[in-house]
């Protein structure tokens, strides 16, 4: 006998007249989940999965309590495997942020992506299967077609704040139930606190009993050096919006750092550079007398000091590199698997 998926319990919506999802789908839980809290120290791999612009990386900031993956509306904008950790009471949570599974364009970047999430859902303990909250289509698809039936997956409907009526997610959820043997669905907004905690708890079950892989404090297994080029990265895309294309990366030239004197902060001098494929694209980073570049600059070099608790120094450049993005010695050659 197959065993029914749970649904994780929402809030109770705000909207008078809306029904709550956990009563009106209450059929679909088993009588017993089977885990059981233990004694000691817990570990596992979580990997974080699904199409672009689902809200991954803002659930893994959410998750880990610090942001230390890069969000914007653009697609791809997660381009390479970030690990963040997080350690609550007894369990250490180690989760994977992956790059959203590429259909839409078959070139070396692309190909380097998609191998990334193919091997960050390969040995892990559990899979969060992230989607829009009562979307499903050919794109998420393709990733559910990638996941293993032997790991336990966790169905997160994400953005659940953006749904007018809560109660029109049941026949989807219901729908969703069909398509893969989902452990558990979870619908949320990774924007919402106590859905994020709530998710946690659901996790927590599902990992084995085992010592702590990290330090209780360490947040994430990226240098200071990624985190500047994705910082980069981030205010290159927010403030380009739609005018740049995705085919555009941040390469760090220099990563140095100097101790502070006295109460002094330590000092981090940083250049990049800026790849884009064409010349009009340039023009765009750059700006009207330099303009966006230097606010783009600006942007970073603030949030860098604040994460990195230093003074922060940066210089920006821009290249052309036409055709770099389905060039593979050129994609390995910035940093892409």
């Amino acid at each position: 006998m197959t065993t029914k998926p749970t649904i994780a319990p929402v809030e109770p919506p705000d909207t008078e007249g809306q029904t709550n999802l956990e009563s009106m789908l209450k059929g679909l839980r088993p009588a017993a989940n089977g885990a059981t809290s233990v004694q000691g120290q817990r570990c596992g791999l979580i990997a974080i999965v699904g199409k672009p612009n689902v809200g991954k990386s803002t659930l893994l900031n959410a998750l880990v309590g610090q942001k230390i993956s890069i969000t914007s509306r653009k697609a791809q904008t997660t381009r390479h495997r970030i690990t963040g950790m997080h350690t609550q009471g007894a369990t250490q949570f180690v989760f994977v942020d992956t790059p959203g599974f590429q259909t839409r364009h078959n070139n070396a970047l692309n190909r380097s992506l998609n191998k990334t999430v193919k091997g960050a859902v390969g040995d892990v303990d559990l899979i969060l299967f992230v989607v829009e909250a009562g979307v499903f289509n050919q794109a998420d698809a393709k990733v559910l077609a990638l996941l293993s039936k032997d790991v336990p997956t966790l169905l997160v409907a994400n953005k659940l704040d953006q749904v007018n009526r809560r109660a029109d997610i049941a026949p989807w959820l219901q729908e969703m139930q069909q398509r893969h043997a989902f452990a558990e669905f979870v619908p949320m907004s990774a924007k919402n606190a106590k859905d994020v905690e709530r998710l946690l708890g659901i996790c927590e079950r599902y990992l084995p009993e085992q010592a702590w892989w990290y330090a209780q404090d360490e947040l994430t297994d990226r240098s200071e050096k990624f985190l500047a080029s994705e910082t980069v990265r981030e205010k290159l895309f927010r403030l380009t919006g739609d005018e740049l294309p995705y085919t555009s990366t941040v390469v760090i030239d220099k990563f140095e750092e100097e101790a502070g004197r006295g109460k002094q902060k330590r000092l981090v001098k940083i250049a990049a550079t800026i790849v884009v494929e064409r010349d009009t694209h340039k023009a765009m980073v750059i700006g009207d007398k330099g303009e966006r570049i230097k606010r783009i600059g600006t942007e970073t070099r603030v949030e860098l000091e604040r994460a990195l608790d230093a003074k922060v120094f940066i210089e920006l450049w821009v290249k052309v590199r036409s055709g770099w993005a389905d060039d593979e010695a050129r994609v390995r050659s910035f940093g892409y698997e």
